[in-house]
């Protein structure tokens, strides 16, 4: 997209609801949008845009008077109850004269299709990109995965299978760039960084930049499902939780896809390049 373009677009639609603005994307995404001058509402539990994807009640507040919105559901489109909630915030959003919307989705998850489907069937009429991403790079720096690795153990169902972990960052440049720019109506973006790495690899790229060992322990999905209980989690959020990592990672998602360089004119980060960046203070 030229820049001609993103400056014209971003006068256009200057008031951009951020859902789970305090989330590994949606912060992000608030940014960058920042950045670019757009009127941003970082819609969260806390924050001065009230917006809790467990209390419908704040999604028509949020979405009044705004031009565009990023729809980040929590805790994942694949989830119980994901379909009713597209199908109320896409309503919502037309009621509301929302124009642009940007759906975060999960690569290779069939029930987050049938919720895209939902939200682009209930927002008929307003701009919807969807942009699925692989698993996330920054899962094993700022995500569920950060305590182990503190600890020195990658514990995850996912046995020799590799994954082609996408860079947080990228998503959100890619992100920005369908909410302001023209042309992404009505199309899928499917994201992965350049090439796929297995889990022992993600242990060994951590080990070598913060100078500390790491080891990753492949569990069954009934062991990832015992430790999630034991703690905290309730056992069937556990159990759904458990399942969607070992679907997600029983190798189908391995390949790697050009969403990243067509909708940004530039190649993804490698996961070695994101470990520089993430543990390199602990190497120094």
């Amino acid at each position: 997209m030229t820049t001609q373009t993103n400056n014209t677009q971003s006068k256009q639609s200057t008031t951009i609801l951020v859902t789970s603005a305090t989330g590994k994307t949606g912060h992000r995404v608030a940014e960058r949008l920042t950045a670019r001058g757009a009127t941003v509402r970082a819609g969260s539990r806390t924050g001065a845009t009230p917006f809790d994807w467990e209390a419908p009640e704040t999604w028509a507040p949020a979405l009044r008077g705004a031009d565009a919105a990023y729809v980040a559901y929590y805790p994942d489109l694949a989830a119980p109850g994901a379909v009713e909630a597209m199908e109320t915030f896409g309503r919502l959003a037309v009621e509301q004269g929302v124009r642009r919307l940007t759906l975060l989705s999960g690569r290779g998850e069939p029930e987050a299709v049938v919720a895209e489907e939902a939200l682009r069937a209930a927002a008929d009429g307003v701009e919807l990109a969807v942009v699925r991403a692989s698993f996330f790079a920054q899962n094993f720096s700022e995500g569920l995965l950060a305590d182990g690795v503190a600890a020195g153990a990658v514990v995850f169902p996912a046995g020799d299978t590799a994954e082609p972990f996408i860079d947080a960052d990228d998503l959100a440049d890619v992100v920005v760039e369908t909410l302001t720019a023209d042309g992404h109506a009505g199309r899928v973006h499917e994201l992965t960084g350049p090439r796929p790495v297995d889990f022992a690899e993600v242990a060994a790229e951590i080990s070598r930049v913060s100078g500390r060992p790491v080891a990753y322990e492949p569990v069954s999905e009934a062991d990832y499902a015992g430790l999630l209980t034991g703690f905290g989690l309730p056992a069937p959020e556990a159990a759904w939780l458990a399942g969607l990592f070992a679907t997600l990672l029983d190798g189908h998602n391995a390949s790697v896809t050009d969403g990243v360089k067509r909708v940004l004119g530039r190649e993804p980060r490698s996961f070695r390049a994101f470990a520089d960046t993430a543990w390199a203070s602990e190497g120094a």
